[in-house]
């Protein structure tokens, strides 16, 4: 099944990355080019991009410090992100992008995004409601460790 776009609209006070403008209606079938979304120009500059224009984010409980998942952002997701106060990804498998939790109903409410100090890594700490993975879990990082060198 695929997400349902939806448009809200609130606003983000206090975080390190904002931006003012109200996100657009539609979504491209590709991630947007940078440059070519309502984000801020001073932080579109400070993202590292990977080739298709994306940046990984990594969303963490802003309570209990709990990682929660990874998803990616191009400049529009980010933008909207900031200006809605839900975490909006690009889904690389689908094309498209996604709010997490309009179709769940597992929302992510952003309370604060902050980049790294190379650029390339956006932290998005949220409050995240019910589970965070597709697969019906808290996090996507419940697996198991992996064995470390002996």
């Amino acid at each position: 099944m695929r997400p349902v776009q939806e448009r809200h609209n609130g606003s983000m006070n206090g975080n390190a990355l904002s931006s003012s403008e109200p996100p657009r209606d539609s979504a491209p079938a590709t991630p947007a080019a940078p440059g070519s979304t309502a984000l801020d120009p001073a932080v579109a500059a400070r993202l590292k991009r990977t080739a298709d224009g994306l940046v990984p984010a990594v969303a963490q409980q802003y309570d209990t410090g709990e990682v929660l998942m990874l998803g990616w952002m191009d400049d529009e997701a980010l933008h909207r992100t900031l200006t809605t106060g839900r975490c909006t990804y690009w889904s690389r498998s689908r094309n498209e992008y996604w709010v997490k939790g309009d179709t769940s109903g597992h929302v992510q409410h952003v309370k604060s995004v902050a980049l790294d100090c190379d650029g390339d890594t956006l932290l998005v700490k949220v409050d995240q409601t019910g589970p965070a993975c597709h697969t019906g879990t808290r996090t996507c990082f419940d697996a198991g460790d992996l064995p470390l060198g002996q």
